[in-house]
């Protein structure tokens, strides 16, 4: 979903002179079309999250058409699990270590998969700052029949993924969704979840699954019936 500086002006409760600043010096992607800046709604969710911007939950509307449903990274949480103590000593090797137990289909190419997650990091980082990323190429990966997996990965060690605050990095977040739309509304839905403060403080508590399924629950919860 494209946004217009109108839109992300909105969206952000500022002003367009903001957005224009927002494009020009600090980062925001954005293209022209027919000589106007154009922002799509997961980028700027993505950036909005780095630098701890709120962006109005309207957002999902946009991206797609209805109202928020409740639940649906926690339901996605629950089904990709969260896994504690990932090994690796670069970003490529835990990776590929999160990659070989994700729950895909038989022969389903994990070197590939890795190699793709791998490439986006050396495009721009996916670090959302506070020691979290959320690794995912530019084309998002979808398997055809399969539902919906989001699992949140604790490092045994913190790495470089070339955080905006500079912190390492040692809480990623991995989905893996049915179809391109869904991967975007997933993604932005995450975005939004880790504004949270409170969120973020507990996820550094690295507690249990069932802690993190309900704090999420509660987030979510937090967006049912705002404009």
């Amino acid at each position: 979903m494209q946004l217009t500086v109108s839109d992300v002006a909105q969206l952000c409760n500022v002003g367009e002179n903001a957005v224009f600043t927002w494009v020009q010096e600090d980062g925001l992607p954005a293209g022209k079309v027919n000589g106007s800046y154009q922002v799509n709604a997961v980028e700027l969710l993505e950036w909005a999250t780095t630098r701890k911007l709120n962006v109005s939950p309207a957002i999902f509307q946009k991206l797609n058409g209805d109202s928020i449903t409740g639940g649906e990274i926690a339901e996605a949480i629950e089904a990709g699990g969260v896994v504690y103590g990932v090994p690796g000593e670069d970003r490529q090797s835990v990776l590929a270590a999160i990659v070989d137990d994700l729950p895909l289909p038989d022969g389903f190419d994990r070197a590939s998969l890795v190699q793709l997650l791998v490439a986006r990091q050396k495009m721009g980082g996916t670090a959302l700052g506070d020691g979290i990323a959320i690794p995912h190429p530019r084309t998002p990966v979808v398997l055809a029949g399969a539902k919906r997996v989001v699992r949140l990965c604790f490092l045994s060690q913190p790495l470089d993924f070339g955080a905006a605050d500079g912190k390492p990095v040692d809480t990623l977040f991995l989905m893996i969704c049915p179809t391109v739309h869904d991967h975007l509304q997933q993604l932005a839905r995450l975005a939004s979840v880790l504004r949270d403060e409170s969120f973020r403080r507990i996820l550094h508590e690295k507690p249990s699954q069932e802690v993190i399924v309900n704090e999420i629950r509660r987030v979510e919860e937090s967006f049912q019936g705002n404009p």
